[in-house]
């Protein structure tokens, strides 16, 4: 078992063979991070917010749900959820978004930013990464206006979720960067390969 921390406001990137589990822990409570995932053998095919809501018929994913790829093949299985609400409906936190909402001038390149950098080695290009499983993630949707909201995380020191690999992954994982996300503190993010 191998057992890693990402700093805070970074990432990473590794490889997730098939029956492998990746357990990821929120050390100190309320730190989301963002999950993405593609074949490692053909890296076109990757994790699908569409195709596994769909088919889930809920955006609140957790224990005992199949994550699908953009070829509805299952990418993995949630085993456990200590916390039972995460997000699969906004984009992972850039540059962009830190200059457009945040209105900073210097901004920090956020996990977009980030999993480019770390999924470079892999192929993989900035066009190439879409919507992220984000882990921990509280997002509020209004049932009559649809106004999304972010809310702290309900993740308390030590929750984590657990997923079991259906194929073999190139993963990308981050300590999200956004302050709303992450109830304006940065902390780590734990994960061990099992």
């Amino acid at each position: 078992m191998t057992n890693n921390i990402i700093p805070p406001r970074s990432g990473t990137a590794f490889i997730l063979k098939r029956g492998e589990r990746l357990k990821i822990i929120d050390i100190e409570g309320e730190q989301v991070a963002d999950l993405i995932c593609y074949n490692l053998h053909d890296t076109s095919e990757y994790l699908s917010s569409g195709r596994t809501i769909d088919y889930a018929e809920t955006i609140f994913l957790t224990k005992d749900h199949p994550f699908y790829s953009n070829r509805s093949n299952i990418m993995f299985t949630m085993m456990e959820d200590t916390v039972g609400r995460h997000d699969f409906l906004l984009t992972p936190c850039s540059a962009d978004m830190f200059r457009i909402i945040y209105g900073h001038s210097n901004p920090h390149p956020g996990c977009f930013g980030n999993l480019c950098k770390a999924l470079e080695p892999f192929g993989i290009t900035p066009d190439q990464i879409p919507i992220t499983f984000n882990v921990f993630m509280h997002v509020s949707v209004d049932g009559l206006t649809g106004k999304v909201s972010v809310l702290p995380p309900k993740s308390k020191a030590g929750d984590h979720i657990l997923i079991e690999a259906q194929m073999d992954l190139v993963v990308g994982l981050t300590a999200c960067s956004a302050e709303m996300s992450n109830n304006y503190s940065f902390k780590p993010i734990q994960y061990e390969i099992e």
